[in-house]
């Protein structure tokens, strides 16, 4: 039995999910470290960050209608965010 000074694991919820795919897409971007090594890639991997922000729209499409308005502002704000950065990291190169 965990003791009280244990931290227990974040829960699942829908916008830990978004933020899962959206933390992909930025680290695809190279603008936030691989959680795996700990270094940031060397160039953007474009294809894998679209794939993720692809993901995040059919989701939205999918889920239109089902969620609480907390959950679709957060998919909304998330999928802009990720569209500007995108815009923004491709114009660098």
């Amino acid at each position: 039995m965990p003791s009280s000074e244990e931290k227990k694991a974040p829960a699942l919820d829908f916008n830990a999910l978004v933020l899962s795919l959206g933390s992909s897409a930025i680290v695809h971007l190279g603008e936030a470290p691989d959680p795996t090594s700990g270094k940031k890639p060397d160039k953007p991997d474009f294809d894998m960050a679209q794939q993720s922000i692809d993901l995040l729209a059919m989701l939205q499409e999918k889920t239109r209608g089902n969620l609480s308005p907390e959950e679709a502002r957060f998919l909304e704000n998330m999928l802009f965010d990720l569209r500007m950065l995108y815009v923004q990291v491709s114009k660098k190169g």
